[in-house]
């Protein structure tokens, strides 16, 4: 059982409101199974929803915002452990050195740049937590399938494409990364 996970998302809201009712939903579920929410510190879109959602139903949330975005994101105002930082590597740092795992909800550039980086982090054994994608409504199913077509062309190994796991509803994605194992072989041996 995991004690906390961060989730990444987008500060925007999207064009459909599914979106921000998952984030919050997201939030919630976390809270009634006693994981702490690590998230961007925002309190607008999607952030903020996912961090409302976990303090409505009781939760520990974690937020972390660079102190460039303070303003320009609204820090959540209802978020208590706020950690601001100088820049928005020390926010990637610091949200996975407080978490256990990594979820991405529908976002843009920095949901795929955060995802991403974790990612890369597992190949190269900086940690071995899961990763998982929350691909509601297909939302994810361009990204997976480039995902797929990287190992058939040789440019990611099979191994290495098995550190995501996906899954439709929130619940069946907390089960597979529960679940989940850190493949045993790394990409790169690394000399001493």
């Amino acid at each position: 059982m995991f004690r906390s996970l961060a989730v990444y998302c987008g500060s925007s809201a999207g064009h459909d409101g599914k979106y921000v009712a998952l984030a919050r939903e997201v939030g919630g579920l976390l809270a009634g199974r006693g994981i702490r929410l690590v998230y961007g510190g925002g309190g607008v879109g999607m952030m903020g929803a996912a961090a409302d959602g976990a303090l409505a139903a009781g939760g520990a949330v974690t937020g972390v915002i660079p102190v460039f975005l303070d303003t320009r994101e609204l820090k959540h105002a209802g978020v208590s452990d706020m950690r601001v930082v100088a820049t928005m590597h020390q926010r990637k740092e610091l949200m996975v050195a407080e978490s256990e795992g990594f979820v991405a909800l529908p976002g843009g550039f920095g949901t795929l740049d955060e995802l991403f980086e974790v990612l890369t982090w597992s190949q190269l054994a900086i940690h071995a937590c899961p990763v998982g994608i929350l691909n509601v409504d297909g939302f994810f199913d361009g990204l997976l399938m480039t995902l797929d077509a990287m190992v058939a062309r040789g440019f990611l190994r099979a191994e290495d494409r098995g550190r995501v796991v996906a899954a439709e509803t929130a619940e069946a994605l907390l089960e597979a990364m529960e679940g989940w194992q850190a493949p045993s072989s790394l990409k790169f041996t690394l000399a001493r």
